[in-house]
């Protein structure tokens, strides 16, 4: 019960939130830089991703019987796998472009462009959906007879996964997690150590404090999310090498069901990204923003003039310009 439990919080937390962020990157922020074309990209594989969670929803609640069918079971699940990895990728890649924009702002420039940002984006999402191919070439379902179910993904042929998923797991875990999480780290900490040698004015503070939160962000959605599931998925299969444990597998399931929970923190990581995410939130929810946010441009105080009309004369506001 607390697997399906936490899926339906995630729908209706996230569903919302993500798609909310996808209308506000479209229509009031525009995409104009490459922050903003990754954020898209990532709130577009959270949508999708939310999408496909009522198909498990149901599946648990209903004991994990799967009703609907093989190809539908192939779907959610290269669906969930295509999201996580995607999600990383894209999440590295905020993570380059902000180390980029923050320790070398002038040689960027010509780096960070809106066009690059999209190719970079159109090759995750390539390696993302290849990776998942095998999955939706593979039979997913297993009718167990004396339970009466059918299961999906849950149960597969052992010698399946003693050969191809034992390797195809591995090299997908080590490839798209493990690695993508050491470039993060090391953006991050470069990035709060560039800021700390400048930090002397407020401003530089200021983008510290949002720098430091950011990695906080970042570094919790890998480390809890996408950590244990991938950690525990790698033991699983490493497992198979000595023999068999079915344990690791219940405790996957679970580390699944929280990485999900991704999901519903990416909107806050677009608001420390974007100071025009954060105006438009604020502006939605009829908040006033604070003055470190706004950009007021002080009205040019007015000019006394020290000429006087001569008798008979009078001196327009006009003739003053």
């Amino acid at each position: 019960m607390f697997v399906p439990s936490i899926y339906t919080v995630v729908v209706t937390v996230a569903l919302p939130l993500n798609v909310m962020a996808i209308l506000m990157f479209l229509l009031k922020i525009k995409v104009k830089t490459p922050a903003v074309v990754y954020m898209l990209n990532l709130a577009i594989a959270d949508v999708l991703f939310v999408a496909m969670l009522p198909f498990n929803i149901v599946y648990r609640f209903s004991g994990n019987n799967w009703k609907i069918g093989e190809g539908m079971c192939r779907i959610v699940i290269a669906a969930f796998y295509c999201n996580m990895y995607c999600s990383i990728l894209l999440m590295t890649s905020i993570s380059v472009d902000r180390y980029m924009a923050v320790v070398f702002p002038i040689h960027s420039r010509s780096w960070r462009t809106k066009k690059r940002a999209w190719l970079v984006c159109v090759f995750i999402w390539l390696i993302s959906i290849a990776s998942t191919v095998p999955l939706l070439l593979t039979k997913q379902t297993n009718n167990i007879v004396s339970l009466n179910i059918t299961t999906c993904h849950d149960v597969l042929e052992k010698k399946a996964q003693q050969n191809f998923f034992m390797y195809y797991f591995t090299a997908f875990s080590s490839i798209l997690f493990f690695f993508p999480l050491v470039i993060t780290v090391f953006c991050y900490v470069k990035m709060i150590q560039s800021l700390s040698k400048s930090s002397k004015n407020i401003e530089k503070c200021s983008k510290k404090t949002k720098a430091i939160l950011l990695t906080i962000i970042v570094l919790t959605v890998f480390i809890i999310c996408f950590g244990p599931t991938n950690i525990i998925f790698l033991m699983h299969y490493l497992h198979f090498l000595n023999g068999y444990s079915e344990s690791l597998y219940y405790a996957y399931i679970l580390c699944a069901c929280i990485s999900s929970i991704s999901s519903c923190l990416d909107p806050v990581m677009y608001y420390y990204v974007s100071s025009n995410y954060q105006k438009y939130v604020y502006s939605l929810l009829h908040c006033t923003k604070p003055d470190t946010l706004q950009t007021k441009q002080t009205p040019p105080k007015k000019l006394k003039s020290s000429l006087r009309p001569m008798k008979g004369t009078s001196l327009s506001e006009g003739s003053l310009l």
